[in-house]
């Protein structure tokens, strides 16, 4: 079977991913803040310490703000080192030790946030020691650190089911006493696509750009992303290098689909496919591009 030509209901969505997914961390940080909230006050009323809810809804405000903007950054951090069961023993010490990096800005923003909120509001703020706090916060930090890595995987596992997988088609078997070709392996002109139980072809001349995720690679086919386990370096190696050549970090592009180059300042260049998507081209390796194009 060969890749469907149209775009799929997934490639419509694909503006409102970034949306939905901010507003996933907004729904699951305001469930918290409002669970929490209630706790925290229904706790200091049965102590015999009835304050206003706004007093412990403060508090937990500050806290959750704070957990907000260190999210990008956890992020970013498990993109640099991902976690899957080849790399997990090299990468997991690092994630530890992010942890206690995490709860550390997670109790200084916090706790900067609270007097500053107080001392606006005219109300005296002794909170503990920052080690104190540190010390009374890194549990629960740890477990919101682990949580937002697994709604992470679970994300990236749910898309991965949604847009299919691909793989190198194997290469069929030699006779036992064929001789042993000398020289690279061939390039291979297809891949195969597993997506919701049923299989597709996809032609390499048919990519039009290909970008860097994590774990995988993004193969842009035809309005479709489909995902192959290989990082960008080790699947370049793969393409023709008179075809398909890398513009950025994260990109490869298929020249013969390149439609315009506009230059930007500082010596980058955006790219505009010829399906219209746009791609990035980095100032170090334009040189490269204007080169492979010539040739």
């Amino acid at each position: 079977m060969s890749a469907p030509a149209a775009p799929s209901w997934i490639a419509g969505l694909r503006p409102w991913r970034r949306p939905a997914e901010i507003g996933f961390w907004v729904a699951v940080l305001s469930v918290q803040l409002s669970f929490n909230s209630i706790t925290h006050w229904m706790d200091l009323r049965s102590v015999g310490r009835p304050v206003p809810f706004w007093h412990p809804l403060l508090l937990e405000l500050t806290s959750a703000l704070a957990i907000g903007l260190l999210i990008p950054a956890v992020l970013a951090f498990e993109r640099r080192f991902p976690l899957r069961w080849d790399t997990l023993r090299r990468h997991l010490p690092w994630h530890l030790a992010a942890t206690v990096a995490f709860s550390a800005a997670h109790v200084l923003m916090m706790m900067g946030a609270r007097r500053l909120v107080f001392g606006l509001l005219g109300i005296a703020y002794g909170p503990p020691s920052w080690l104190r706090a540190f010390g009374y916060e890194y549990l629960k930090d740890v477990r919101t650190y682990v949580l937002i890595l697994a709604a992470v995987l679970a994300w990236r596992l749910l898309l991965l089911r949604l847009q299919g997988e691909a793989r190198v088609l194997d290469a069929p078997e030699s006779p036992a006493d064929a001789p042993v070709a000398a020289g690279p392996a061939a390039r291979p002109e297809r891949f195969l696509v597993r997506k919701l139980r049923k299989e597709f072809l996809i032609a390499v001349a048919d990519i039009e750009w290909v970008q860097a995720q994590a774990n995988y690679v993004g193969l842009h086919v035809n309005g479709h992303d489909y995902l192959l386990r290989s990082t960008l370096a080790e699947f370049l190696q793969q393409l023709d290098p008179a075809r398909f050549v890398r513009v950025h970090r994260s990109y490869v592009v298929n020249l013969d689909r390149i439609a315009e180059i506009e230059p930007l300042d500082g010596g980058d260049a955006r790219l505009r496919m010829k399906d219209g998507s746009q791609v990035p081209c980095s100032r170090r390796y334009r040189a490269a591009l204007g080169t492979a194009a010539a040739s």
